[in-house]
């Protein structure tokens, strides 16, 4: 059985990028059992190919952004917009995820755009060593939808921050970043909250904020 895809073009100013996604929160595809051993049912299986409306607001966000010189990290990177469009600028970006074909969407993307591939780490929060070293900026997007990630999230983020480090997420608003937040601040960081209003690139409402850290 094989997944339904759809491509479409993601506009930043003169910058354009082609991204290959699924065509739905349908579509399912797990014949080896990769997905279930890693505890990843089938209707949470397609959540990772889809182009969110956090995952679009971060990409903006970004591309504002001068992070030159900057060892980026993404954080459950999806579909991984944000990676590909940061890569396609030629910053220092590594992306992970839990998924297993998140990796493979990620480099038949960074192909779609004549990139060289992403650095890839397959890797859940909970993992207590991943091997991948510590950066200036940590970034993702609608991380929060599990209690238990708070703390699991939280802590991967401070394994892997360089004692100056800034952590930019974006939150759709499912209640829990005031928890990640205190968290946070237990290990240093400073909060700044930025709500962005109604993205000209979305039709539908969007009531999420941009959660900057700094320490």
């Amino acid at each position: 059985m094989a997944v339904r895809v759809r491509y479409d073009t993601h506009e930043f100013d003169t910058v354009d990028i082609h991204l290959r996604s699924l065509r739905s929160n349908q579509e399912f595809e797990d014949d080896d059992g990769q997905a279930e051993a890693l505890g990843i049912s089938s209707a949470s299986w397609p959540l990772f190919g889809i182009v969110w409306p956090s995952g679009q607001v971060l990409a903006h966000h970004l591309f504002q952004i001068d992070v030159k010189d900057k060892r980026i990290l993404e954080v459950g990177c999806g579909i991984g917009l944000t990676s590909i469009l940061l890569n396609h600028l030629q910053a220092d970006i590594t992306a992970t995820d839990y998924h297993p074909q998140a990796e493979s969407f990620m480099q038949r993307n960074t192909s779609l755009n004549n990139d060289p591939q992403v650095p890839f780490v397959r890797t859940g929060w909970a993992d207590p060593m991943t091997g991948l070293g510590e950066f200036d900026l940590i970034i993702g997007s609608d991380l929060l939808y599990e209690d238990e990630h708070v703390k699991q999230l939280a802590e991967f983020i401070c394994q892997h921050s360089k004692p100056r480090a800034e952590v930019i997420l974006v939150d759709p608003g499912r209640g829990r970043h005031a928890r990640f937040s205190s968290a946070m601040a237990a290990a240093g960081f400073n909060l700044s909250i930025e709500r962005p209003g109604q993205p000209v690139f979305m039709t539908n409402l969007f009531k999420g904020v941009i959660l900057s850290y700094s320490r």
